[in-house]
């Protein structure tokens, strides 16, 4: 009898909803009413458990695939572990060395599966995932007393913007992998040939700008050159996404909020890069890239695995498009807030409440179709 290998993204993916619904309202309560508690979600706290904790939880359910009991259950544990430490211990050495163990530990399970690509572009999966897994340790490394001297110059903030624009590059490249086949395949049903598919050239033209962008943004004789890289890749990424023509895949609305969440990095890597050109703070325009992008990116990705896993069908516009006028709105709230949030308190919450509403719902219903899943295979096994 075959062991039984359970599919991650039924355990992390509903993990990485419940957080993303409680940290980002609580991170609001902490500064503004609860005097500081819980203390791991301030200053850049809230950011750290958005890239370390639910990204990479995202990651983790969307690469692993099935994995054995074992190896999954340690894996979550780890996970868990690790957001337990930060937001009641952030300053123990616990809490710093089980966030970067979790994203190194997934690193080194999930890359040996992208070696056997042979073209560069191809084998960017693992380089990538790898590149945020070392953002973890440096930012650890950065609030350790030891390391404090030698980071002094990045800091936190800076090494948490670079780990921004290292997801924003994950997103840019597996985005486009995910989008540019399903608009083709939608097309093709409907006799309409799409010759610009996954455009290869923008792909690695979008690779090698913003690589280079992350190390960029980073030293400061080169912010301004990270700020030029962000608005090149920007506008490239524009170029990519018109030549699919999504107008014409209107009658997929799961498709369509995907390419939403493709343009809020657009948008996002531009007032981002526009921000760096000018010398201002980036805290506003990268929450498009943390809110619009992720945010939209992630949900929908969720509910295409689990619909047609549970149902055998694309998720529906009733699921699809609330979320992204939820989180669409939430974006444009935390940014209209500027780069001194809690001087508009009320801007914030509503963003925060969006935010969380939509990720609770997430929530459930990632619970009730994992529920249909598990009566589906065992109504199949009982029949065979």
């Amino acid at each position: 009898m075959p062991t039984f290998r359970p599919q991650a993204f039924w355990l992390f993916f509903p993990a990485a909803a419940i957080l993303a619904a409680v940290a980002v309202p609580l991170s609001v309560w902490a500064v503004l009413g609860g005097g500081g508690w819980p203390s791991g979600l301030l200053n850049t706290g809230h950011g750290h458990e958005m890239i370390f904790g639910f990204a990479l939880a995202l990651i983790a359910g969307y690469t692993l695939g099935r994995q054995s009991p074992e190896r999954l259950y340690l894996l979550f544990a780890l996970w868990l572990a690790a957001r337990i430490s930060w937001w009641f211990m952030p300053d123990t050495v616990l809490a710093n060395a089980l966030s970067p163990a979790f994203a190194l530990v997934l690193a080194a399970v999930v890359l040996p599966r992208f070696h056997a690509a042979k073209k560069w572009r191809n084998k960017m999966v693992g380089p990538l995932i790898g590149t945020l897994a070392v953002m973890a340790v440096a930012f650890s490394l950065s609030r350790t007393a030891i390391w404090q001297s030698d980071l002094a110059e990045l800091g936190p903030f800076r090494i948490m913007h670079a780990a921004i624009i290292g997801l924003l590059l994950l997103m840019t490249f597996m985005g486009g992998r995910i989008l540019a086949p399903s608009v083709a395949n939608t097309l093709d049903k409907k006799g309409v040939a799409l010759n610009a598919r996954l455009q290869p050239r923008m792909e690695g033209t979008l690779i090698v700008l913003l690589a280079a962008a992350l190390p960029f943004s980073l030293i400061p004789p080169l912010r301004h050159a990270s700020g030029a890289l962000l608005v090149a890749a920007a506008l490239v990424t524009a170029v990519r996404l018109a030549r699919w023509k999504l107008w014409r895949c209107l009658e997929r609305p799961d498709l369509m909020v995907f390419a939403v969440g493709y343009s809020w990095l657009v948008v996002g890597g531009l007032l981002s890069g526009i921000a760096l050109l000018s010398g201002r703070s980036m805290s506003a325009s990268l929450h498009m890239i943390t809110i619009g992008a992720l945010g939209t990116l992630a949900g929908s990705v969720m509910l295409k695995l689990a619909w047609q896993r549970a149902c055998r069908q694309w998720p529906p516009a009733k699921r699809t498009v609330p979320l992204a006028i939820a989180i669409g709105a939430a974006t444009l709230l935390r940014f209209a807030a500027g780069t001194e949030p809690f001087s508009h308190p009320q801007m914030l919450w509503c963003s925060a409440a969006l935010w969380a509403g939509a990720w609770l719902l997430m929530a459930l219903e990632l619970l009730r179709l994992s529920k249909m899943a598990r009566q589906r295979v065992a109504t199949s096994t009982a029949s065979a």
